[in-house]
């Protein structure tokens, strides 16, 4: 994601009321990539079939738009270089927007998003992590995020936490943690949740929403969250639809579908569905 180079199309720029115009073309079909290995907010369930939170919402948002939704997997470290390729519209994939980010692609309105922290075996000393449950905004407030890191430090040291690659976790891990914890990356979270089940890890890190999601499984009943939350910062803010720079009259469309979920309480309705909780972006 590092780097890259965007291609340069010239844009129509024109909105109709059937869709939108770009490149001279009316946005009927918006094909959208998602990772499909990222439950609750996108999985591939047995049979193939892509579910989730954000396969809801995608289509809710493409009727509202008045678009023929088709949705793809795309595997998340190429996932970026893909959209800006052309190779599909947008991505919905439990991405959070950051500045790094926003040097190649722009974001729609955020549609999710909630705090990070670490996922372990009930019996591991690390559930005894201090400030468990409890809050911290890298952006608010980083002098007292970095307090409570300093104090997890003791007994994070000399541990191995598995993280997905090339994501905002494993940069909060590098940027924080580096000097205290072996990291060890996977391509998906579904890899490090093995692993943690089958002990090759003394823990995970990653979206609360995934890891509850994770811990509700039979094999994972011994396993739970501890320790702190944390937000802001390098987790950018908030979870959103990831589009080209030059796509100005799409991420309109996407903009205006989100801000008319939100208003109705669809948002709402599919939040409590797949996270049983409500993660509606707080304006």
């Amino acid at each position: 994601m590092r780097g890259l180079k965007l291609i340069g199309i010239a844009l129509g720029g024109m909105l109709a009321a059937s869709g939108a115009f770009a490149q001279g073309k009316t946005w009927t079909t918006v094909k959208i990539a998602t990772e499909g290995a990222y439950a609750p907010w996108n999985f591939t369930a047995p049979g193939g079939k892509l579910e989730g939170y954000e396969i809801d919402l995608a289509n809710e948002l493409c009727k509202r738009m008045k678009v023929t939704c088709e949705i793809v997997s795309q595997d998340w470290d190429g996932i970026i270089p893909a959209l800006n390729a052309g190779k599909y519209d947008a991505i919905m994939a439990g991405m959070n927007v950051t500045d790094k980010r926003k040097e190649v692609i722009q974001f729609s309105r955020p549609y999710g998003g909630e705090p990070a922290s670490f996922g372990i075996e009930k019996s591991s000393p690390l559930a005894k992590l201090p400030h468990n449950g409890e809050r911290f905004d890298l952006t608010k407030d980083e002098a007292t995020a970095q307090k409570a890191i300093d104090e997890i430090k003791p007994m994070l040291k000399g541990k191995t936490i598995g993280v997905q690659v090339s994501t905002i976790h494993s940069n909060f891990l590098d940027k924080y943690l580096k000097d205290t914890i072996t990291i060890r990356e996977y391509k998906t979270t579904e890899q490090h949740d093995l692993d943690l089940l089958a002990g090759r890890v003394d823990g995970i890190f990653a979206s609360g929403s995934a890891i509850r999601a994770t811990f509700e499984k039979p094999d994972f009943k011994d396993y739970a969250m501890t320790g702190p939350r944390f937000s802001g910062g390098v987790f950018g803010t908030g979870v959103a639809v990831g589009l080209r720079k030059q796509d100005n009259d799409l991420k309109k469309l996407f903009d205006d579908a989100i801000a008319s979920v939100v208003a109705d309480g669809t948002l709402k309705t599919l939040s409590m569905k797949w996270f049983k909780s409500d993660i509606t972006p707080q304006s």
